[in-house]
C-alpha cells in the first residue's frame, strides 16, 4: 500500500511554481488570498495539517501550536523568523525553518534606495513637484546631502550588511560597521571598519540597522543612541521595527537632533495612521517591502516549499532554525 501524502496548510496567496512543488509531493490546503488570516482561521486550517507555510506576519505561538497536533514543520517565507515561539516548537518536536540568502541583493537594493531617497530629499521633491508647489529654480530648493565621499554605519554585517557594503564602495564611502563577532573577510575584501557601536554613531553620516530580532536587538537603538549620533545624520532601518525605541526615534527627530530617517518597518505594522513620523518631511517611509520584487519572493516561496517538503519526508531541512529540534541533527541526514 503506498503512503498517504502528508497534509499542508498554506493559508496565504504564494507564487504558481512554489505551489506546483508543494502539490506534488503533498495535500495542499491553500488559500489564494492576500489578507492575513485570524487565529480562529488558522487554528481552523492547522486540525490534520502536519505542515505549515507562512509569512513571517503571521505569528505562531502556545496558543496555536495547542491546536495543531499532527503539526510536524513551519516553514516561514522570510529570513526572520521572530513570529515563531521556536521554544514552543521545539518542546512539541516542530520544525522552524526560513528563507535566507534569497533575498539578500533584494533587500539591499531596498536600503540602498532609501538612504539616497531621505539624503536628496526624492519624496520631498516628488511631492513638491505633483503639487504644483514647483514655480522655478531657487539656490536652496530642497539642498540635500552628499551621499558620495560620505560615511556608512553599518550595524549588524550579516549577508545583507556585506551587500549594503557593496553598494556603499560604489559612492566612495567610509564604511564602518558593528556587530557581535568581527568579520575579517569582510574587513579585508570590502575595507570595512570594525567599531564600537557608540564610535559607529558617533562618526557616521548615515547610519544602517540591519540586525534580526531577538532579546539582544530589541530597542537596540534608544534615547541615548540617538544622542549619539551626529545632528545632520540619517537613520535608516531595514531590520524589525522592535530594534528601535520608535518614541526615542520621533523625539530624536522633532527636537533635531538628527536630520531624518529612512524606515522600512515599524513598531506596529501596518503603520498607524496617526504616527508623528507619517507627518514629518524629513523622513521616508515605505510598507516593508525589503524582499519585494516578483523574482525574489517567488524565490523565497521556492525555497520555503523545499523546506517543508523535505522536513515532512524525513530530511532534515537545509534551513532548520532549531536544530535542536533533533537529536545529533548536526551529524544526521534523516531524522524520525
Amino acid at each position: 500500500m503506498s503512503r498517504s501524502r502528508p497534509k499542508v496548510f498554506v493559508p496565504n496567496q504564494i507564487p504558481e511554481q512554489a505551489l506546483r512543488y508543494l502539490q506534488e509531493h503533498c495535500e495542499v490546503d491553500y488559500r489564494d488570498a492576500e489578507e492575513k488570516l485570524s487565529d480562529a482561521e488558522l487554528i481552523a486550517g492547522l486540525q490534520d495539517a502536519e505542515g505549515l507555510m507562512i509569512y513571517s506576519r503571521q505569528k505562531i505561538e502556545a496558543s496555536i501550536l495547542e491546536h495543531a497536533p499532527r503539526l510536524k514543520v513551519i516553514s516561514n517565507i522570510a529570513v526572520g523568523y521572530d513570529n515563531l515561539d521556536l521554544a514552543e516548537l521545539t518542546k512539541r518536536g516542530i520544525m522552524g525553518t526560513n528563507t535566507p540568502g534569497v533575498l539578500t541583493e533584494t533587500t539591499a537594493d531596498l536600503t540602498f534606495s532609501i538612504l539616497m531617497a531621505a539624503a536628496r530629499r526624492i519624496a520631498e521633491a516628488d511631492h513638491f513637484v505633483k503639487s504644483g508647489q514647483w514655480e522655478g529654480w531657487k539656490p536652496s530648493l530642497l539642498l540635500g546631502k552628499n551621499v558620495y565621499g560620505s560615511t556608512l554605519g553599518i550595524i549588524g554585517m550579516g549577508r545583507i550588511g556585506e551587500a549594503v557594503a557593496r553598494r556603499a564602495k560604489g559612492f566612495d564611502m567610509n564604511i564602518l560597521y558593528y556587530n557581535r563577532s568581527r568579520k575579517p573577510d569582510a574587513e579585508a575584501g570590502l575595507g570595512v571598519i570594525y567599531t564600537s557601536m557608540d564610535e559607529l554613531l558617533q562618526k557616521s553620516d548615515y547610519v544602517v540597522v540591519l540586525v534580526p530580532l531577538g532579546p539582544s536587538s530589541t530597542r537596540l537603538i534608544g534615547e541615548r543612541e540617538f544622542h549619539l549620533m551626529k545632528r545632520d545624520a540619517i537613520f535608516i532601518n531595514v531590520s524589525r521595527g522592535a530594534t528601535v525605541d520608535e518614541q526615542a526615534l520621533i523625539r530624536a527627530l522633532q527636537e533635531g537632533r538628527i536630520a531624518g530617517a529612512a524606515l522600512d518597518v515599524f513598531g506596529k505594522e501596518p503603520v498607524d495612521k496617526n504616527n508623528p513620523l507619517l507627518q514629518m518631511r524629513n523622513v521616508v517611509t515605505v510598507p516593508h517591502i525589503g524582499s519585494a520584487t516578483l523574482e525574489t519572493r517567488s524565490k523565497m516561496a521556492e525555497k520555503a516549499a523545499r523546506n517543508l517538503v523535505a522536513g515532512l519526508s524525513g530530511q532534515i531541512p537545509v534551513d532548520l532554525i532549531n536544530p535542536e529540534v533533533i537529536p545529533s541533527a548536526s551529524s544526521q541526514k534523516k531524522w524520525g
